[in-house]
């Protein structure tokens, strides 16, 4: 079974265009997620790259993406209530816990887990959609002329680990109909075996690229620049959500204090950024259109 947060090539303006276009415009939702600290923003900046993601085709990684996130955000913010004793509003004491001391869980402590977890959840979006969206190939080539050996090497990585997620899941079934009277194999000898066909694997492509001449090649210097009719949309979004994040920022839109009382900014100038970030998310709007040809009448034949 395909991961979800595999890339499937599909037709979209995401799809489309140019690798550096399509970094730009998601690393601008992870930019303003780790800039941002207002949970309004934040759930706005999630919500424009989950908006992305389904306009782009993408609503397996996005429903994924929010998942794990989810998950994530709210370990961080149990964690957090335990860990951190600050805040006035206590709204549960545990007593006494070893290596911790006394354990108050405070609703201002809850509330600086909830803005760290909605900006993992954030971040754990954006690369979702990048995953399944933007082709690693193409990513790789525009990285060649850089460093041909590391684009070679991650281009193995990333064909060499969806490999062996599918040998793990053919050795764990195949463990599995050995019928009730068989042994139960645990995890330690599925990772032996799964670790020595990797190693035989690996041994085989290292001596296909030798006898192909990898390693004695010159590095590529005049790779031909990969564009497309829709890069300058991406770029376009990606600077206003950079903008709005900067004015956000020094305009006080983005203001959230959590010690010793927690101070959340919601006026107009705020949810005008939240409104921005989820506008940001509308550029891969749009489909492919195919160009109809029309048919050959007798008249234009003849002409």
């Amino acid at each position: 079974m395909r991961s979800p947060l595999a890339y499937v090539p599909r037709a979209g303006r995401l799809q489309e265009a140019a690798p550096g276009a399509a970094i730009a415009y998601l690393g601008s939702f992870v930019a303003a997620a780790f800039l941002l600290s207002n949970p309004i923003t934040l759930l706005a900046a999630t919500a424009g790259a989950a908006l992305a993601g389904l306009l782009a085709g993408a609503r397996r990684a996005v429903l994924a993406s929010l998942r794990i996130g989810g998950v994530l955000a709210l370990l961080i913010i149990v964690v957090n209530g335990i860990v951190t004793h600050r805040g006035d509003t206590v709204l549960a004491r545990l007593g006494h816990w070893p290596l911790l001391g006394p354990v108050d869980i405070t609703g201002e402590a809850l509330a600086a887990g909830a803005g760290i977890g909605l900006r993992a959840m954030a971040a754990m979006v954006a690369f979702g959609v990048y995953s399944a969206c933007v082709d690693p190939d193409r990513v790789l080539r525009l990285l060649r002329p850089l460093a041909a050996r590391s684009a070679l090497t991650a281009t193995l990585v990333s064909r060499m680990v969806p490999l062996a997620a599918r040998d793990a899941a053919r050795l764990r079934e195949a463990a599995a109909l050995r019928g009730p009277a068989a042994s139960e194999v645990g995890r330690a000898a599925i990772a032996r075996r799964l670790l020595a066909g990797s190693l035989d694997r690996a041994v085989d492509v290292a001596a296909t690229l030798e006898l192909r001449g990898y390693g004695s090649s010159a590095p590529c210097h005049d790779c031909a620049r990969q564009r497309s009719r829709h890069d300058r949309r991406f770029y376009a979004a990606a600077i206003a959500v950079a903008l709005v994040v900067l004015l956000a920022r020094a305009g006080g839109a983005d203001h959230y204090a959590t010690y010793p009382g927690i101070r959340l900014a919601a006026g107009a100038d705020t949810f005008a950024v939240a409104a921005a970030l989820l506008a940001a998310g509308l550029a891969p709007l749009g489909r492919r259109h195919r160009r109809m040809r029309r048919p050959v009448t007798v008249e234009a034949a003849r002409a």
